[in-house]
């Protein structure tokens, strides 16, 4: 007996579903992995699972490259949304791998694309998730960009490759990082561990230098983990007791990286004593 292809559990094209693709999409039997391939919803996420529905996508004879690549290797590059990654591919490539039997351009190969080809702050932190999952070194990846010599986003890709650091813990890390040095305030430390009095905490972005015995540090608060009351109320005791080891502490929250006003910058410059960079740059 055969079954329809959105209860193999294996992705399908919309032209496999036929006239059942809407309703199975408006019922949430299905979710889309890539434009026009779905999957069943309670399908588990997989490298296998990623690999099939890029076959379907590929013409004979591509290579997975750019958004698609980093998708299969399981690299975000999107960040701000469930919105599917565009399929891209190419006819040449030098740096191959097979991900189960799909042509991938490398991880490596991958960074520099994504360095090259994606906006300021969704390159920076797709290749800190690049570096974070341990699939490509940032050295090899600066070295493999000297490739790409004289193509279009190189010199944004160079900038990228040098900001970049696998101690980001999310994209909104990354992001808040970009803020700071595109405001003129140097690249801050990342992940900086504090021992207090009865236990150690750390602290997403930093500023260690003292200024009038006082040091800053930035916390990335994103919506999915800092939204409750209960998590909220946890956060405020964590600054109060960093506050009394000697640290100033600035939440900081989606909105303040992505609004137009620039009041993160104006009050990480007020306590630095520094002028930001304006305006702000996106």
């Amino acid at each position: 007996m055969s079954f329809p292809p959105f209860f193999s559990g294996l992705p399908f094209t919309g032209r496999q579903a036929g006239k059942k693709l809407k309703w199975l999409l408006s019922v949430g039997e299905i979710r889309q992995l890539l434009a026009d391939v779905y999957v069943a919803t309670d399908t588990i996420d997989s490298p296998e699972l990623r690999s099939a529905a890029a076959a379907l996508v590929l013409p004979e004879g591509t290579i997975a490259c750019g958004q698609l690549a980093a998708w299969i290797h399981g690299i975000d590059t999107t960040a701000l949304g469930p919105k599917p990654p565009r399929a891209q591919w190419t006819r040449e490539a030098a740096d191959i791998v097979q991900v189960f039997g799909v042509p991938v351009i490398s991880p490596i190969a991958t960074g520099v694309e994504l360095a090259m080809e994606l906006p300021r702050p969704f390159a920076l932190s797709a290749v800190d998730a690049l570096l974070r999952s341990g699939k490509a070194d940032r050295w090899a990846i600066r070295a493999a960009s000297a490739e790409y010599e004289g193509k279009r986003g190189i010199h944004q890709a160079r900038q990228i490759l040098h900001y970049a650091d696998r101690r980001a813990a999310s994209p909104g890390e990354s992001w808040l990082r970009l803020r700071m040095i595109d405001a003129g305030f140097g690249r801050p430390d990342l992940q900086t561990r504090i021992k207090g009095h009865t236990r150690e905490y750390r602290i997403d972005v930093a500023y260690p230098d003292p200024v009038d015995n006082r040091r800053l540090g930035l916390e990335y608060d994103s919506d999915r983990w800092h939204s409750h009351q209960r998590e909220q109320a946890r956060d405020e005791v964590r600054r109060t007791e960093l506050e009394a080891l000697g640290w100033h502490i600035i939440s900081v929250r989606r909105t303040d990286l992505w609004g137009s006003y620039p009041s993160l910058e104006l009050a990480v410059g007020a306590f630095l004593c520094v002028w930001p960079k304006l305006p702000r740059r996106w």
